[in-house]
Formats: C-alpha cells, structure tokens, sequence
C-alpha cells in the first residue's frame, strides 16, 4: 500500500472538520430521515456513520479516543448518546 503523508496543520484541521459534521449529524432530528432516505439501507444509519467519522479523527489524532471508546461502551450497553 503506498504512503501518503498529511501535514500536520492539515490534519489538526480535517479532524476539526469532522468533529464539526459529527456534531451537525447528531443535532437535527430530521436529518435522520433524510440520511436514511440518501443511504437507502437501514443498516447504515447515522449513527453507524458518526462512528466512523469518531474513527477516523481518532486516526488522525484529532481525538484521544475518549469520544469514540465511549461510544462503543454505550453501543454495547444498548445506550443511547
């Protein structure tokens, strides 16, 4: 797999970013149904996608995971966030 190298300027920044639409996707109740409707499946809800966005700003160090680790407790504790 070829390496691909991120100022880290650039990536402080895109993990802002992605912080910022987590934040978005979780405030707004009709965004559900709308992101529902343009994912087509069930199986892939918003929350599935919060969790990879969690994922990947932990991966660029945006996070120290706190965020992303609680999530998967409250996941397996069948808890709401």
């Amino acid at each position: 797999m070829p390496s691909t190298s991120l100022d880290t300027i650039d990536a402080i920044e895109l993990a802002e970013l992605l912080q910022f639409i987590i934040d978005w996707l979780g405030s707004d109740k009709q965004l559900r149904c709308s992101f529902a409707g343009f994912v087509g499946h069930p199986a892939y809800g918003i929350d599935e996608f919060q969790h990879d966005l969690r994922r990947f700003t932990f991966l660029l160090g945006g996070d120290d995971g706190e965020t992303l680790f609680r999530a998967n407790r409250a996941d397996a504790d069948g808890e709401d966030q």
